[in-house]
């Protein structure tokens, strides 16, 4: 026996420690994309339609959320011995891992992107628009996506001038989409552990037999 018995168990507790992660990770990520459907907790935006298009489009509950879960459901299964997964040969097994590293990683990525074009593009409120053209008048928009010369991450003054509706808008769209984005960007790290602790556990498994 070329590889002791105890770095294959630690293979499979390192899986069982990165399902369990990648599935509060997931649950966290469904979460902050539920949150932002529903600003300053009031549901008459989302009845009336005034819900951004990339809260809608719900990258955190289909992609860093029920794509990751389903992800960290097969990882935590090769995880345990007495699974099927764990004694199925090699071959199956890598392939299963590499599915789950594939699912992992779509959905994270995809979350991760709708983030920060999000981030970039600022939250859809109600704003006024004569600063733009001289009409007194208000609109729902993106007005920071116009505001190419100013970057209103980093001018916190513009977090309460610019938006009129919902009130904090600019700090509820904020916070919830880089909390996504982080969330997203550690799935991502997770995930490459995961293809790492897989070959490891796959070159364990062949010197074992």
């Amino acid at each position: 026996m070329l590889v002791s018995p105890r770095l294959l168990g630690c293979s499979r507790t390192c899986s069982r420690v990165l399902g369990l992660s990648l599935g509060a990770a997931a649950l966290f990520a469904a979460g902050a994309n539920a949150a932002l459907l529903f600003p300053n907790w009031d549901v008459t935006y989302l009845l009336r339609g005034l819900i951004g298009r990339h809260a809608l489009l719900g990258s955190g509950f289909w992609g860093a959320g029920l794509m990751v879960l389903m992800a960290a459901t097969l990882i935590s299964m090769m995880g345990w011995r007495g699974c099927c997964f764990g004694k199925s040969a090699p071959c199956c097994s890598i392939l299963t891992a590499l599915l789950a590293s594939g699912l992992a990683f779509l959905g994270s990525l995809i979350c991760f992107i709708t983030s920060g074009v999000a981030l970039r593009d600022g939250p859809l409120c109600m704003f006024d628009i004569s600063s733009f053209n001289q009409t007194k008048a208000w609109k729902y928009g993106y007005p920071f996506k116009d505001l190419r010369h100013i970057n209103y991450l980093y001018d916190h003054s513009l977090w309460s001038s610019v938006c009129l509706e919902p009130s904090k808008a600019v700090v509820w769209h904020v916070s919830f989409f880089s909390v996504l984005l982080c969330v997203s960007a550690l799935q991502l790290l997770l995930v490459a552990i995961h293809s790492i602790n897989s070959l490891f556990g796959l070159f364990c498994s062949l010197c074992e037999e």
